[in-house]
């Protein structure tokens, strides 16, 4: 399989019935159906190296994503280059379908760690939706679920106050990671630096900087080699004024 994606290399498939995500209790099973469609739907891996663009705003292509396992995250850029980061993608988050459904994407995709895709062909979408109608509703699902999340983000950034703003960003992304994780320490470290929290949360660096020394000042977090350690997220969901992410479980494509 020739990459689709710039700076990444294909790599020996794992087959879907063997998939490490399922074995999650996060994810709802395939019907034996559906399974053998998503193995057929499913073209190849790929690699992709940290920092590289997974996909370009306003470019088109012939294929979407499921992120297997990394980080990465979305993100659209002002002409004068100012970057604002939408949301981030882990592992079981679906890349591209928006670009698939819409025709080009309306934001680009960077990988934030090493990243491994599951490269599946958009010209299959139409069988999908036509034959399997649960699978059609799962896309359906994971579409509504990104804007649930970018609901949360824009009322974080209108109306939070810093604090409250980087504690739900920190809260958020460690509840996030605990959910794909089969056991997540106490101290996990989030592979973030403070220039991608800025990014999110539309403050300066220099703001950013404060306030994410006051949380820090409360042991909350700690800044450490490789990111952001978060050592107490339950009180980051409090300082935050969020409720933290619904129990439910969700599809995997």
């Amino acid at each position: 399989m020739a990459a689709p994606v710039k700076n990444a290399k294909a790599v020996q498939k794992i087959p879907c019935e063997a998939c490490p995500l399922r074995d999650l209790p996060l994810f709802r099973p395939f019907e034996p159906a559906e399974l053998e469609f998503v193995s057929k739907f499913k073209r190849g891996e790929l690699i992709v190296d940290r920092g590289s663009t997974v996909l370009v705003e306003g470019s088109h292509s012939a294929h979407l994503f499921t992120v297997l396992s990394g980080w990465g995250f979305r993100f659209k850029l002002l002409q004068d280059g100012r970057r604002q980061i939408l949301n981030y993608v882990l592992p079981g988050d679906m890349i591209g379908l928006q670009g698939a459904l819409m025709g080009e994407m309306e934001h680009s995709v960077e990988a934030l760690t090493e990243i491994r895709l599951c490269v599946f062909e958009r010209q299959k979408l139409n069988s999908l939706y036509r034959n399997h109608p649960g699978l059609g509703f799962d896309m359906t699902w994971i579409a509504a679920r990104e804007e649930q999340m970018l609901d949360e983000h824009l009322l974080s950034v209108g109306r939070r106050t810093a604090i409250e703003r980087a504690a739900y960003l920190l809260g958020f992304l460690y509840a996030r990671a605990e959910t794909v994780a089969a056991a997540v320490p106490k101290g996990l470290v989030l592979p973030i630096r403070q220039q991608h929290v800025a990014d999110t949360l539309g403050m300066s660096l220099v703001h950013t900087n404060k306030t994410l020394r006051r949380l820090a000042a409360q042991k909350l977090i700690a800044w450490v080699e490789h990111g952001c350690q978060v050592l107490e997220p339950e009180r980051l969901t409090q300082v935050a004024q969020w409720e933290g992410l619904p129990e439910r479980r969700r599809p995997l494509v």
